[in-house]
Parts: C-alpha cells; structure tokens; sequence
C-alpha cells in the first residue's frame, strides 16, 4: 500500500512497508542522500532530520510512524540561499570528513529555532547526541553562535 511523505515541501508516494526505517525511504527510494547512515540505534546522529520542526533520528522512525512534513539537510537551503547554519558552517569550516554534518546542521538548525540564543551549554547539550569523529565540536559551537547571531540580525 502506498504511502504519502512531504519530504521538503514536495509530496511523495512511496510503496513500501510501514517498517521501513524513515532513513532508507530517504535514501534509497526518493534518492535524498544527504542523510547519512551512522549507526542505526540513534546513537550518532548522523541521520538526524526534522518531522515537524522537530529533530528525529531517521534510522529509528518507521515509515508508518512518520508524523508530519520531514525536512532533510536537502530542504534546509539551497546553494544559492543557505540556511543561516549552513553558511556558518562555511564561514567556519567545520567539516573535516563531513560525514556527521548533514546530522549536526540539521540539530543545530532545530536548536535555533527553540532558543534564538544559545548558550555553550544549550549548544553542547542539544548537540551531544551528534558524533564528530573528527573531533570539531569547538568550530561547531562557534558555528551555531554565529548561525544565531545572523538569524536575530545582531
């Protein structure tokens, strides 16, 4: 039975089985591979979307559990008009490997829009679900800092 997703404002059918984990619809079946597959127990990520304005672990939410329009690091911003975290993270060159940053941005971006101005605390504590095997949790906060300036206008 076919399912209907709005991944990024544009709705989709997709036929597969309510089990299938939100990650893989993404991935394999609308070919939105910006969400990256870490661990699949939620413990990375590095799948991190939002459903809703809420940051999820696409790895864990089955496809039948999907509650609202999901948005992928693909829908954020666009090349030619970044999301104010994405241009932070350029501005800032977070990414070494950039294999958990689809994930980081996408928390990162849930944060802001919650609590406009941060704390490292708030930062680290909502961001401490999110790997960095490279190790860039300094140019990460720095880059939600500036993110959260840019976005109040300051």
């Amino acid at each position: 039975m076919a399912t209907t997703l709005t991944v990024n404002g544009t709705a989709h059918q997709v036929d597969l089985p309510d089990d299938v984990p939100l990650l893989w619809v993404l991935r394999d079946a609308l070919g939105l591979t910006g969400t990256k597959y870490g661990c699949g127990v939620a413990a990375c990520g590095a799948c991190t979307v939002q459903i809703d304005g809420e940051a999820a672990r696409s790895c864990q939410v089955a496809l039948a559990d999907v509650w609202g329009q999901v948005t992928t690091i693909e829908g954020l911003g666009t090349p030619a008009a970044l999301h104010a975290v994405q241009a932070a993270w350029v501005e800032h060159q977070v990414a070494q490997c950039g294999y958990c940053q689809s994930g980081q941005i996408m928390q990162a971006a849930t944060l802001l829009a919650a609590t406009p101005d941060p704390t490292d605390e708030d930062i680290d504590t909502a961001l401490s679900g999110n790997l960095c095997r490279c190790g860039t949790y300094p140019r990460i906060r720095a880059a939600v800092h500036a993110a959260a300036a840019n976005l109040r206008g300051a």
